[in-house]
């Protein structure tokens, strides 16, 4: 099909008529169709995260979870916790192991999320399409197949020499060529034919149960049918003249309001977006709010930390703690972990966005018999210190990185952003949202920014300050001598994440664009 608008290397896709943005050609395009025919936000997403489930294998899937985050023109947002709970048989015995079948403690909550999302679209914005035909190009694309993304080849070659072990892994995934998936199309037409629920309580349900009992899993039927979605209250916080949305515990999205509250404090408008400064004092925000990171868990197993978190006396404390000159030392926890970001705004101005994760890149490396489900390892998350807000309990969520966002202007949706990323997701999108909204840079333009990655990730175990290296020499030598222990990577690294965004003008002129790092772009109608 023709598009009216689409992304470019160097060009931000444009509409009036609708827009959606994911890292996948495929996904995007498959969200396009939807809109294209008449489908509001919430229905393109559901078809594209079904596509990029297919496309995205190594990021996200079936067997993984999603937060999603949706508001109509006049600003009535919702919040949507994708997010499987611990089995009933959750123990700790020892350190919970990152991979393998010991890791595969939550239900995944993926397609539970597209029935509750299409309830909200079919009682609230009058939508009327059907799951079923929302999986139409997912199927397609199972068994059909695909041309192998970059990225894919990247987290393939770079997990070869643990993936080996994994059982069914080098049977189901390829590293080049094309990327048939049979089993899990059969699954998407399950799911078409019997709904959502299938996945959880049907016939599909006693087989995904049966084949994570066979590679060891704790899970049980049982556990399958007691996940469901919740829907809350998005948390917010105003900026400038704008209004941030977040998704609240057991997800970090207070962390990014934490990081934007003591950012605005630091007059970021003031400082020139590739200076030393800039980056320091984005820099120093974020080790502020992460410090009260460990505070968040799933609040129905103990207190809410977000006003505590949130809270103005305490925000503005951090702030006054940042030294201007000089970089504070760094040694704290990081966690792991990939997503996918995926967004859209109807041609009412109805917005919707969405994570979707195994957690790991290629999750657990348990595939669930023969149903084509790579399972989450999402319950490597927990923690097994029983002092923490986050231990692991029977039914639990665990803490969560996705966050996806949205900003409102005047009342109405604005900005639709997230990022792929783990503890890179907050620093990103705390980068991002201070171009978009101090400096004026469209989202192309802010997309293809130097990006900064503080604490250690998968493949640096140092605390150190990693930064895009086209940032340029002389601005990454003054934050070396204000105290920054700074590493370079390349530019547009993928350590830098994978972000997404759309902007809704005032005029209702929508631009967007997504990653430089991705595999996919923005489509306008």
């Amino acid at each position: 099909m023709n598009y009216r608008s689409q992304q470019t290397e160097t060009a931000v896709a444009q509409s009036r008529d609708g827009m959606v943005t994911t890292p996948h050609w495929a996904a995007s395009e498959a969200g396009a169709k939807v809109l294209a025919r008449g489908g509001n936000a919430i229905e393109a997403l559901v078809a594209a995260g079904a596509a990029l489930s297919v496309t995205y294998p190594h990021f996200c899937g079936l067997g993984g979870d999603a937060v999603w985050m949706v508001c109509d023109r006049n600003g009535d947002a919702r919040t949507f916790l994708g997010i499987g709970q611990a089995t009933a048989k959750a123990e700790v015995d020892g350190a919970i192991p990152p991979r393998g079948p010991d890791s595969t403690l939550t239900t995944a909550c993926l397609v539970d999320s597209w029935e509750k999302v299409l309830d909200h679209s079919t009682t609230v914005w009058g939508g009327s399409e059907h799951l079923a035909a929302l999986l139409d190009d997912a199927i397609t694309l199972a068994e059909d197949g695909f041309a192998v993304s970059p990225s894919q080849t990247f987290w393939h070659d770079f997990r070869a020499g643990e993936s080996a072990a994994w059982p069914g892994f080098r049977d189901l995934f390829r590293r080049e060529g094309i990327q048939r998936q049979t089993d899990l199309a059969r699954t998407l037409k399950a799911i078409a034919s019997n709904g959502a629920r299938e996945f959880y309580e049907g016939e599909l349900a006693d087989r995904i149960a049966r084949g994570l009992a066979a590679a060891g899993s704790p899970l049980t039927a049982a556990d399958l049918a007691a996940t469901r979605t919740r829907m809350v209250e998005p948390v917010r916080l105003a900026y400038g003249d704008t209004v941030l949305l977040a998704p609240p515990p057991p997800t970090q999205g207070v962390t990014t309001l934490g990081i934007m509250a003591v950012l605005a404090q630091l007059a970021p408008k003031d400082k020139a977006p590739d200076s030393a400064a800039y980056y320091h004092a984005l820099v120093e925000a974020v080790k502020q709010a992460f410090l009260d990171r460990h505070l968040i868990a799933d609040p129905e197993f103990g207190i809410d930390a977000t006003k505590l978190l949130l809270d103005s006396e305490r925000l503005a404390a951090k702030a006054s703690a940042i030294d201007p000159n000089r970089a504070v030392d760094w040694p704290v926890p990081y966690r792991q972990g990939d997503t996918a970001l995926l967004a859209a705004v109807d041609a009412d101005g109805r917005a919707a966005c969405l994570l979707q994760s195994i957690y790991f890149d290629w999750g657990s490396g348990v595939v669930a018999g023969d149903t084509g489900i790579l399972w989450q390892n999402r319950g490597a998350a927990f923690s097994t210190d029983p002092a923490s807000p986050n231990f692991i309990q029977p039914g639990k969520r665990p803490f969560y990185t996705l966050n996806p966002g949205l900003a409102l202007k005047d009342g109405r949706p604005h900005l639709v952003y997230g990022t792929q990323g783990a503890d890179g997701q907050p620093q990103t999108l705390a980068l991002l949202l201070s171009l978009l909204i101090d400096h004026g840079l469209d989202p192309l333009a802010a997309l293809s920014r130097p990006r900064f990655l503080l604490g250690r990730t998968f493949s640096d175990t140092r605390d150190n300050l990693k930064i895009e290296e086209n940032i340029g020499a002389d601005t990454l030598a003054t934050l070396g001598s204000m105290g920054h222990e700074v590493a370079t990577i390349a530019p547009l690294s993928p350590l830098g994440g994978q972000a997404g965004i759309i902007r809704i003008n005032g005029d209702g002129q929508m631009q967007a664009a997504h990653d430089p790092r991705s595999d996919g772009g923005a489509i306008g109608l």
